[in-house]
């Protein structure tokens, strides 16, 4: 009896980062093929082994390296979309004038331009606690993230960096062009930059006011410039019900970093905490919610 390693691949199905060995026990005729083409593959899953069972019933006559290539296809089908891999990413900006105001204690940041939230994967919350934020590995970019991407509550503080690095830079970071701090930063300023929302509401003249707005004025700006479907959040003010407060706008990307529509069909309900499968969660539970399309908007200015 003798075994030969056919191939080694990542059955990212049942068993994350396991490598699978597939050996054909048996001896060589003088052909050079195997009296026996019965794989041991035990790491595979179920519905993996099923197809390999179908397979050899159907294919008693081809070479083992026939079959093997089959079943390294199945594996490399997963190698490129792994489970728990995100879909899309979400760039949010938020208001400082609303986000301020509902702070206890109120913040005063002095930002009259929209600033960055946050780089949001649709999938996956807190993905490795080991890897640890290191201001260091981003000092480049430091500059420029305290002017976009400010820490609203403490501007001299780097912790809200390191929150967001944390529960969403580790989930982006499964995807190569995101692995590094650097990366996911850079990133996230470059896609901010471009978008560049502050200057197109401003352009359509959507600006802080003591006027309201309509949300399909505000909604309507964002999709008829981006050719996309924004997600976009307000508070609620217990002195005026009537109205809805602008605090945060969501767009989105697929992984390859082109616009994509955010969801649309939802409902009117608070945003639960810590829920970053959940569509309508927002990073820092602060009030917000999914504005409703029939309410006046109010755009704070400065205060």
């Amino acid at each position: 009896m003798m075994t030969h390693d056919v191939y080694s691949a990542y059955d990212w199905l049942s068993r994350p980062r396991q490598v699978v060995k597939c050996q054909w026990p048996g001896s060589m005729d003088k052909n050079n093929r195997l009296h026996s083409t019965v794989p041991l593959c035990n790491t595979l899953g179920d519905h993996h082994k099923s197809l390999l069972q179908y397979i050899r019933s159907n294919m008693r006559l081809c070479s083992p390296l026939l079959l093997c290539l089959v079943t390294a296809a199945l594996s490399t089908a997963f190698l490129i979309s792994p489970p728990h891999m995100w879909t899309k990413l979400i760039l949010t900006h938020h208001w400082p004038s609303t986000f301020c105001s509902m702070e206890h204690p109120a913040c005063h940041p002095n930002i009259s331009y929209w600033t960055l939230h946050g780089l949001w994967p649709d999938k996956g919350i807190d993905c490795n606690s080991s890897w640890h934020f290191n201001s260091s590995q981003i000092e480049d970019l430091l500059l420029d993230m305290k002017k976009s991407w400010p820490d609203l509550r403490n501007p001299l503080s780097a912790g809200f960096w390191k929150y967001e690095w944390h529960k969403h830079g580790t989930c982006a970071a499964k995807a190569a062009s995101l692995n590094s701090q650097h990366k996911y930063f850079s990133k996230a300023l470059e896609l901010y930059h471009k978008l560049d929302l502050d200057s197109i509401l401003k352009k359509f003249d959507i600006t802080p006011s003591e006027k309201y707005y309509t949300f399909s004025q505000i909604e309507g700006v964002i999709e008829n410039f981006y050719g996309v479907t924004p997600k976009i959040q307000c508070a609620h003010s217990s002195k005026n019900a009537d109205v809805q407060i602008l605090g945060q706008i969501e767009i989105c990307f697929s992984p390859d970093f082109t616009l994509l529509d955010c969801e649309k069909q939802f409902t009117m309900k608070s945003i639960p905490k810590g829920d970053g499968d959940n569509p309508m969660a927002v990073d820092k539970a602060s009030g917000f919610s999914v504005c409703d399309h029939d309410m006046p908007v109010y755009y704070p200015p400065l205060t």
